[in-house]
């Protein structure tokens, strides 16, 4: 029996398409990656209005134009009107997954996750504690059985570090970068080998100067050239320096085992405060304030129990239209 069909919809932000990516690659799956770009007045509307017309599934350059999926797995809040469109248009027959809240109510979609913080209900929503992503076991494993030259030639202790930046719910101020860069120069005085990857929402005044810390220090930062070295980075590293504008790139921090070390900003999402919290009390996470931490903790990684959900629930779907035998 051919494996079922997959569309991942987002906007394209990089944060949403991982997380979707996530899954599908503990499903075994294939994707396509289609994005949606609503523009005025329609976006304005999201997620609670219909999609932008110019973008309808009839349309030969629509992202949703079919044939339709067995599976869609989106996230994103522009993206909610498309899972609606696509549910329609397909008759029922396409199975919805959204990840995060999609602040429209449980039927949404098929299945809904959410992090444990968050306070939407119903039968059709699984909630973990930590997010979707790819940062495997599997993966970790490979990178570190064989080690990107450009990182394991660097002296231990290994500190990853990422940066992330500006986002809807924080502005980095120059007290933040200020700090953020002495608590590093500490580290990296300390002999510390920083291994950096900064994000497309790092302000272009922490990224230079992140730049610069790494070549005086001997240490890695990744420009954008060569593959990227995102799970090499975490798999070789003995710390993890995060900050704390992304709740994914702590959860993909929490999978490697290593001690997370969160740079924290007083203008904090209160819902990531919340998931930062969980993390401390399953002793997974502790500040960082310019020193090393030697610490243990089982590697998180929900991602396996998401997919499993979703595989379920897309198999008593098949079921009910007759697709797939009952057993």
């Amino acid at each position: 029996m051919p494996e079922p069909s997959a569309w991942i919809l987002t906007d394209g932000k990089a944060g949403d398409e991982g997380q979707c990516l996530g899954v599908t690659d503990a499903l075994g799956l294939a994707p396509e990656i289609r994005r949606v770009a609503p523009r005025a007045p329609s976006s304005w509307l999201m997620p609670w209005g219909p999609i932008d017309p110019r973008e309808a599934p009839a349309r030969a350059a629509s992202p949703i134009a079919p044939p339709f999926p067995d599976l869609l797995v989106a996230s994103g809040r522009r993206a909610v009107p498309y899972v609606r469109a696509v549910k329609r248009a397909s008759g029922g027959r396409t199975f919805t997954v959204f990840l995060k809240d999609p602040r429209t109510g449980a039927g949404t979609a098929d299945l809904i996750w959410v992090p444990d913080y968050d306070a939407i209900h119903g039968p059709n929503v699984i909630r973990t504690l930590t997010p979707p992503h790819r940062v495997s076991r599997e993966r970790l494993a490979a990178a570190r059985a064989d080690p990107d030259p450009r990182l394991a030639g660097l002296r231990r202790p290994r500190v990853g570090v990422l940066a992330g930046g500006h986002s809807r719910h924080l502005r980095y101020t120059d007290a933040d970068v200020a700090r953020f860069l002495s608590r590093l120069t500490d580290l990296a005085r300390a002999d510390a080998s920083l291994m950096i990857t900064a994000s497309r929402r790092t302000p272009p005044g922490l990224r230079d100067a992140l730049v610069r810390l790494a070549a005086a220090h001997g240490g890695f930062f990744w420009d954008g050239t060569g593959a990227n070295p995102y799970v090499a980075l975490l798999a070789l590293a003995d710390a993890v320096v995060v900050t704390a504008d992304s709740a994914n790139m702590v959860g993909e921090a929490a999978a490697t085992g290593a001690p997370v070390l969160l740079f924290e900003l007083p203008q904090a999402y209160a819902k990531h405060r919340a998931f930062f919290e969980a993390l401390r009390r399953r002793a997974v996470l502790r500040p960082f304030t310019g020193r090393l931490e030697a610490y243990t903790y089982e590697p998180l990684d929900s991602t396996p129990a998401v997919a499993q959900a979703v595989a379920a629930h897309l198999a008593r779907h098949r079921r009910a239209l007759g697709l797939i035998e009952a057993g």
